[in-house]
Formats: structure tokens, C-alpha cells, sequence
């Protein structure tokens, strides 16, 4: 990764509290931050089959995760008749939806919001990153208070149980995270086996690999071929067999079988070869990290992966926000409504749900460095797909945004949505290996306007 590409992924995954992702692996976390394949083959033969329970439109889900809490006021809930140090410096635009308006820089997202819903109304009291998180990801409140920089998991995200729920097609890993995973992306007691596999590479990068997929630089196929037939002279040797715990070697073969499958699968090297795309699709997607992230979750959904992350980090905007958000919302709104019209035009957006969110709104008031902060009275979250019905807008905020004041809804209710999309009961009770039961969602109420 060149150096500049590395201070820019670096300056995008640090919060106001300086705490660093680089940091928390630093602390010790770094299985937390998702497997390899061989470690996902390996763990998850040792599960236990799990079905849905329900029957949902959606077969996949991709959450664009806006990391750090977009404003809401210069995204999808403006406030134009509000004071200057409240509206701030962006004006209002209509929409395709008569009497909706969104933010000037959503200038895509606008001109399809007849197939997008989006939320204005979801509260909850988590006014710091990591428990703002927490809560999103998973529906669940932390236990404890957590602080900004934590990197926590008390319950299982929404990716870890839809893989845990879905299972996996065509070899490849169920719930993907790219490039990095969200602090309480993990499947906390639900086992590494439904950890994201991460892709932290660039596709928007010519030399783009998928670490565990595509054979190591400078290996040819022939090459790798001799050595997986000597690695089978060496298997043929006699072994001693403990009666009682069985030759771990024998399961070890095995998951290096899968792995070797999945190298060599038609589907999986499909899948990530990005490079076969028309150049017309990848500049409508945008020739940008983020939309070329974009354009591999449309891959991954296609060959049947049931929940991909993207997580696109620096979104903590406490200062210099408006010349921020001229440059960044444009690439963000290009790309999402570019996604949503692909999926659509090859019939598959009725069975994906496409979401978009980070972990609260910003504060009302805009700050002496010309930021906002922290605020989870309020938040917008986009949601189309999995036959969302288009053009709605669910809940408002009061007139200067300080609030959720109709129809007000919660994480729960939010990830419970999710998951009845996916085909999966949020009212169900999951068991830890100690044999605890734990609620999925403890409010198993889904929004019922995006339920039609």
C-alpha cells in the first residue's frame, strides 16, 4: 500500500479521542478483527447447523457502515428554516419524492429516492463511539459503559448471526467486512467461525489480491500443484492415532482441502476478479476505493454471500465539516445510488437489502471549529431493497433536528428489521456454549412502513 493511501486509511480510522484501530490491535485484539479462511473452514465444521426461521425477501444485505456518526442535517434531514448556527452552509434539494428534501450534496440519492426509504427518527442514548456502535451493529446496548475508543463485543453483530443463520454458498466465507471490520462487527459468542473475512486490499488497485484466494505472487499453478502432491506423499505415511481425540493432522488436511477447493473454484475467483468488469461499470461506480468496494459487494452478493460490511471510516467530523462533506458526500452519494440502480437493473435489488448508517447523528449546533458532535437524539439510515417500499420517509425530527419527535424507533427496532429482511427471527433465543440464554433482539419489532 503505497504511504500516502496508508496515512489516508489511518487519518479516516482515528476518532477524537486519538484511539487508532492500529491501536486496539496493538492491546492484543487482533483476532477480533476477523479470520482467514483456513481458520473459518476449520472452526466452522465444528458448528452446529442453524436455519431461519422466517421467510424474508432478502438472500443478502450490504451495510455501507459511515464510521465515526454522519450528519444527519447535511445528508437526508435539513433543516432550512432553522438559525444559521444550526442549518449550517448547504442548502436543501428536492427529491423525486414531492415535498421530501435532502442535502445538495445527495444530488444522486435524490433523483432515485422513489427507490429508497429513508429514517429519520431513531434515538438512543449511546453518545460515544464505541457503545454508539455497539448498539447499531448488534441491537443491543453494552453492559457497561464503554468509551469512545473501545473496541467492544457483548452481543453478536448483525453480520456474525446472519452468517450464523445463512450458512455459506459456493465455498465463500457468509458475512464479508472490507476493507477492515467495525469494532463490534465480531460474533462475540456465537465463535470465530462466523467472524467477518476481511478484504483489506484495494481493489481499485491493479495489482488487487484476496489474501487466501488467489495463489502467492511469483507460485505458479504447476508449482503449487507439486507441492500439494508432495504434501499428499507425506499425508500417506503411518500415523499413530489417538483412539480417544482422533489425528488432528486428518481434520488439518482436510481444511487445507477446503482451502485448496476454494483457490481453485470457478465461483470464488469469479467472484473477486474485478478486473473482468466493463471499464463503463467500474467509472459508474466511481474509480475510488469506496466504489470499487462497492462493486465487489455487488460480486460477492451475486455469487451468493448473504451479509457484506463495507466499512468506510473518517465520518467523525468535529471540525472543518462543510469542506469535508463537499468532498466526500459526492463520491459516497455517487456510489450508493449507483449500487442500488446496478442491483436493480439485473433484477436483484427485491432480494438485497441495501443499507447505509454509522453510529448517531451530529449535534445541532455547529461548533466553534466549524464541526459537530456526538449526537444520538437523532440520526437518518438509509434502507432500500428486500422490497422496501420507495419514496418513504419514516419519523421526523423536530423543526431545528434536535430530536426524534415522530415515530420514534430504536436500534432494536432497526436490527430487528434487518434480520426479518434476512429471513431471520429477532424474537428467537440464542444459547452461548455455557448453555445462557441470550435474546437476539430484546425488542423483536421490525419498522413496520418498511415491512410492505
Amino acid at each position: 500500500m503505497p504511504a500516502n493511501t496508508t496515512r489516508q486509511h489511518a487519518k479516516r480510522s482515528t476518532y477524537c479521542d486519538g484511539i487508532s484501530r492500529r491501536s486496539c490491535l496493538q492491546l492484543g485484539l487482533t483476532t477480533a478483527l476477523g479470520a482467514s479462511l483456513t481458520d473459518l473452514l476449520s472452526l466452522r465444521s465444528r458448528a452446529s447447523e442453524s436455519g431461519a426461521s422466517l421467510r424474508g425477501p432478502a438472500k443478502s444485505c450490504i451495510l455501507v457502515w459511515l464510521d465515526g456518526g454522519p450528519t444527519h442535517y447535511e445528508t437526508f434531514d435539513p433543516k432550512p428554516e432553522a438559525p444559521s448556527e444550526v442549518r449550517g452552509e448547504f442548502f436543501p434539494i428536492e427529491t423525486k419524492v414531492p415535498g421530501v428534501h435532502f442535502s445538495e450534496h445527495m444530488t444522486r440519492l435524490a433523483g432515485i429516492a422513489d427507490k429508497i426509504s429513508i429514517v429519520r427518527s431513531i434515538r438512543h442514548n449511546q453518545g460515544n463511539h464505541g457503545a454508539g456502535n455497539h448498539y447499531m451493529m448488534t441491537g443491543a446496548p453494552p453492559r457497561i459503559p464503554v468509551g469512545c475508543g473501545a473496541f467492544v463485543s457483548f452481543h453478536p453483530s448483525l453480520g456474525s448471526v446472519t452468517a450464523h443463520q445463512r450458512g455459506h454458498q459456493n465455498g465463500l466465507p457468509a458475512y464479508f467486512s472490507i476493507p477492515s471490520m467495525s469494532r463490534s462487527g465480531g460474533p462475540n459468542f456465537l465463535g470465530a467461525q462466523y467472524a467477518p473475512f476481511v478484504v483489506p486490499d484495494d481493489p481499485n488497485r491493479d495489482s488487487f489480491r484476496v489474501r487466501d484466494v488467489a495463489l502467492p505472487k511469483g507460485l505458479e499453478t504447476d508449482r503449487f500443484e507439486h507441492r500439494r502432491e508432495l504434501r499428499s506423499t507425506v499425508d500417506s505415511l503411518p500415523r499413530f492415532e489417538n483412539q480417544a481425540t482422533g489425528d488432528p493432522v486428518l481434520a488439518a488436511d482436510e481444511y487445507f482441502q477446503q482451502s485448496y477447493d476454494l483457490m481453485t473454484s470457478k465461483e470464488a475467483q469469479e467472484a473477486f476478479n474485478i478486473q473482468s468488469e466493463a471499464d463503463e461499470v467500474r467509472e459508474r461506480y466511481g474509480r475510488n476505493s469506496f466504489g470499487q468496494r462497492a462493486l465487489l459487494a455487488r460480486r460477492l452478493v451475486t455469487a451468493g454471500v448473504p451479509f457484506i460490511t463495507l466499512y468506510e471510516g473518517g465520518w467523525d467530523h468535529h471540525r472543518d465539516l462543510f469542506n469535508t462533506c463537499r468532498k466526500r458526500l459526492p463520491e459516497v452519494d455517487n456510489t450508493v445510488a449507483t449500487l442500488i440502480e446496478d442491483l436493480e437493473e439485473r433484477g436483484m435489488l427485491d432480494e438485497t437489502l441495501v443499507v447505509v448508517l454509522g453510529e448517531f447523528g451530529r449535534t445541532p449546533k455547529i461548533n466553534k471549529d466549524a464541526g459537530r458532535d456526538h449526537w444520538s437524539n437523532a440520526m437518518s439510515v438509509l434502507m432500500a431493497g428486500a422490497k422496501i417500499p420507495g419514496g418513504t420517509i419514516v419519523g421526523a425530527t423536530d423543526r431545528q433536528g434536535y430530536s426524534a419527535v415522530d415515530r420514534v424507533l430504536s436500534p432494536e427496532n432497526f436490527a430487528s428489521t434487518v434480520y426479518r429482511k434476512l429471513g431471520i427471527d429477532p424474537g428467537q433465543i440464542l444459547y452461548t456454549p455455557q448453555g445462557r440464554p441470550s435474546h437476539l433482539v430484546s425488542d423483536p419489532a421490525p419498522i413496520d412502513e418498511l415491512m410492505a
